[in-house]
C-alpha cells in the first residue's frame, strides 16, 4: 500500500486558482451565451419592426398612386404647390 501524502499549502493554493480560474470562464461563457441570446431577441425584434414597416411603406405608395389618379381625373395633369394649395394645370398642346 502507498503512503499518503499531503500537498504542501502552495500547492493546494495553485489547485485552488485554477479551479476558481475555470469557474470564473464557465460564468463568463454563460453570460456571453446570454447576451447572444437577448441580442437575438433584439435583432428579432428589429427585423419584425422593420418588416412592418416594409408593408407600411407600400401600402403609402399605394395611397399616393391612387389620389395622384383621383386628382388628375379630377383636375387634369398639371403641378401642386402644396405650399399654397395651387393647382397650376399643363399647357395643352
Amino acid at each position: 500500500m502507498s503512503k499518503e501524502t499531503k500537498f504542501t499549502e502552495e500547492e493546494l493554493n495553485k489547485i485552488k486558482e485554477i479551479q476558481n480560474s475555470y469557474l470564473g470562464v464557465q460564468q463568463a461563457f454563460g453570460q456571453l451565451e446570454v447576451n447572444k441570446l437577448r441580442l437575438n431577441q433584439q435583432l428579432d425584434a428589429s427585423l419584425g419592426a422593420s418588416d412592418e414597416l416594409r408593408t407600411k411603406f407600400t401600402e403609402i405608395q399605394t395611397d399616393e398612386q391612387k389620389l395622384i389618379e383621383d386628382l388628375n381625373e379630377k383636375y387634369g395633369d398639371g403641378t401642386l404647390d402644396i405650399e399654397s394649395g395651387t393647382f397650376t394645370p399643363n399647357k395643352s398642346e
